[in-house]
């Protein structure tokens, strides 16, 4: 998918309406409108990149302060108990637009949101540890 058929560049550009919450020259926060809570924020660049993957380094700086910003922002301004900080990377993991964004979904005590988090645990320490190698021996690839 390219930047033009992009929801969230057409938000960019001013070519598709958002209730906007924060912005800089590098990131746009705005309302999800879908949201699984009131005050359900969506963070992005407003440069197009798919997913996590192929965020520039110089990007984690300046989208995960916008994060914090907002997250800030939800507890004081909406009086939330806390905040889910969510990322889907990818459509198995529930990655509906190509465009990579950071969920944030204010909490409150007893909001009744539960997410469907079963445990695939592992069978002894051994398969754990073996689970961990397998990450660490490719993880400066």
């Amino acid at each position: 998918m390219n930047s033009s058929a992009c929801i969230f560049c057409s938000i960019v550009r001013g070519d598709i309406p958002a209730s906007v919450v924060y912005e800089d020259e590098q990131v746009l926060a705005f309302l999800d409108i879908e949201p699984i809570q009131k005050g359900h924020v969506l963070v992005i660049p407003k440069l197009h990149i798919t997913n996590l993957l192929d965020v520039p380094e110089a990007l984690y700086g300046p989208l995960f302060r916008a994060a914090q910003r907002v997250a800030r922002a939800q507890k004081k301004g909406l009086g939330a108990d806390g905040v889910n900080l969510l990322q889907n990377n990818g459509s198995a993991a529930g990655q509906v637009i190509d465009h990579v964004h950071l969920h944030l979904i204010p909490r409150y005590e007893g909001d009744g949101l539960h997410w469907s988090w079963q445990s695939d645990g592992y069978e002894n320490r051994a398969e754990s540890q073996e689970t961990a190698d397998k990450i660490k021996k490719v993880i400066d690839e």
